[in-house]
């Protein structure tokens, strides 16, 4: 029997698991598709086991993917599993598919926040909650850059990666040096920018183009 596959779809640092379904038409655009989508809730995490407060990170990597499974017949074969996000979801689906490129087998931001430690500023109580206040981020498990690099020279799979960001969003810079890393390790990068900002009608548009994109067997 073939069983669905999944796409687990990760939320920005206001939101929560309904975000997508409120201000998006997901559920229309995957209507036609054989695809179950996943949309958890890790509040102000980035996705990360946290000093103060849960453990975000064991969630959404191990225990998501088992009780998703427990309640439904959906497939684990890395080919059949994909995960994408905005902003603060847009990091943590990158974080998960390089983290565990054994287990997905595609990935997609959409104007994440990409570069971890250009952030710190910008949420200081945050990142004290979910770091701690001496954290070095930069060389970590939570550094997409580090991450990237590790994953090039380690011979494991490679995930597809899609990566897009409006020119006038305040992570395009962020983007801009995720991309030329990526782009000099040789990663399997789809790269779009277009004008736009950080708003939800930029997702909505690049979230049906994800859906497009995605080696989804109808």
């Amino acid at each position: 029997m073939v069983y669905p596959m999944m796409l687990t779809l990760l939320h920005g640092l206001s939101d929560d698991h309904s975000t997508w379904v409120r201000r998006t038409s997901i559920e229309r655009y995957a209507a036609s598709k054989n695809v179950a989508i996943i949309m958890p809730a890790v509040n102000r995490s980035f996705y990360a086991n946290m000093v103060h407060g849960g453990d975000y990170w064991t969630f959404i990597s191990e225990e998501l993917p088992a009780a998703a499974r427990s309640y439904f017949r959906l497939s684990d074969r890395r080919e059949d599993n994909f995960v994408a996000g905005l902003s603060m979801g847009g990091y943590g689906a990158f974080k998960l598919a390089l983290r565990c490129p054994d287990r997905y087998a595609a990935a997609a931001s959409l104007s994440g926040a990409l570069d971890i430690e250009t952030r710190r500023d910008t949420f200081p109580q945050d990142y004290a909650n979910i770091f701690g206040i001496d954290s070095k981020l930069k060389g970590s498990e939570h550094d997409l850059f580090h991450l990237a690099s590790e994953l090039a020279a380690s011979g494991e799979p490679r995930p597809m990666l899609f990566q897009a960001c409006g020119t006038e969003d305040f992570l395009y810079k962020d983007n801009q040096q995720f991309l030329g890393h990526a782009r000099e390790l040789g990663l399997d990068l789809v790269y779009e920018e277009e004008p736009g900002s950080h708003e939800w009608g930029y997702w909505d548009m690049k979230i049906q183009r994800v859906l497009q994109w995605l080696p989804i067997f109808q």
